[in-house]
């Protein structure tokens, strides 16, 4: 399972999301991908005001702020 976080520079969000992943699932955090939303129009558009948002590429699924660590095992299960 591939997962993207989309974030953004200095966001304490973002870096509370990846902590909580690390909990949950450190197998899936090591191999997770963080993107800056604002490395493109388009990301900033579909993401700027939600993020810190979890992404699932094999489901094309989606987990948006604000989460908890019971939350992250549904979404990856």
């Amino acid at each position: 399972m591939s997962l993207i976080l989309y974030t953004g520079q200095g966001c304490c969000l973002c870096e509370q999301a990846e902590a909580l992943l690390k909990e949950v699932d450190k197998h899936a955090a090591s191999k997770l991908e963080k993107v800056d939303v604002r490395s493109s129009a388009n990301l900033y558009h579909l993401f700027g005001a939600r993020i810190p948002v979890l992404f699932r590429e094999d489901n094309q699924t989606e987990l948006p702020w604000p989460f908890d660590s019971f939350q992250i095992g549904e979404f990856l299960r």
